[in-house]
């Protein structure tokens, strides 16, 4: 008896395993169907066609696939989707001695109805970048801080509304093709359309020029690249746009540079 008691007690007795992981117990589950993800692209697809306008909300330019969204573009984005965006400096530096400045901003994209953050935006900016690397520091200080904004709102709306599909981020953030002198000039082609919008906008060329040799630094529009011929383009676009629609504070903001 004693004996069958002491192997009763040395007994292993197994503990018991849990369940192998299953795949539908590993992975995450979806909020929403594949339908239902359909319906939102769709929708933003035709937003897009009916209500953003080409040379103003976004525009292509040379080696780019799809089209780069611009400022507009983003802001309307920003109503239609019910976003309220919130700008903060988060980073700067201004070293007025020797003129070096940059700027990092965020942009908090949050629902206005119920006040949740949607998404943050990150955009940097500073003097030493090659579009700004020959101007005067001191006199674009804030064209910098500007353009910190814009990246930033960017880059925050194209992760809100999942519109990366449809347009790149900021054109601005890809690298430049090098070349000795720097980038690419601009094409004929590119020449041709910039003196054709100059002539429909009725505007003389004394001052198309200087718009151009204070955004650029250039006194000859031969001497522009693909770059800044597409964004000089732009520019002149939504400055005909506002003049149409009697904008004053677009026009200001456009001729001030």
């Amino acid at each position: 008896m004693m004996q069958e008691k002491q192997n009763i007690e040395n007994k292993v007795v197994p503990l018991p395993q849990p369940p192998s992981p299953t795949l539908s117990s590993t992975l995450p589950n979806l909020v929403i169907t594949s339908t239902e993800a359909k319906e939102r692209i769709d929708m933003l697809q035709e937003f897009v066609k009916t209500s953003m306008v080409r040379g103003i909300d976004y525009g292509a330019i040379d080696g780019f696939s799809k089209p780069t969204l611009l400022k507009p573009g983003a802001e309307k984005l920003c109503d239609a989707f019910g976003f309220l965006k919130t700008v903060d400096v988060i980073n700067r530096i201004e070293q007025w001695d020797i003129g070096i400045f940059s700027y990092e901003v965020k942009v908090t994209l949050s629902n206005k109805e119920t006040g949740v953050i949607e998404v943050e935006g990150i955009g940097l900016c500073n003097s030493k970048e090659a579009a700004f690397r020959f101007q005067d520091p001191f006199t674009i200080v804030n064209t910098l801080l500007k353009m910190a904004k814009k990246r930033a709102l960017i880059d925050a709306v194209l992760s809100a509304t999942r519109a990366s599909g449809l347009f790149t981020q900021d054109i601005e953030d890809f690298p430049k093709p090098n070349r000795k002198g720097g980038d690419a000039l601009a094409t004929e082609h590119q020449l041709k359309t910039l003196y054709r919008i100059v002539e429909e906008m009725g505007m003389p060329n004394g001052v198309a020029k200087e718009m151009m040799k204070i955004k650029f630094a250039v006194d000859k529009s031969t001497l522009l690249t693909k770059q800044q011929v597409h964004e000089f383009i732009q520019d002149l676009l939504l400055l005909q746009y506002a003049q149409q629609q009697g904008n004053e504070a677009v026009i200001n903001h456009l001729t001030q540079y």
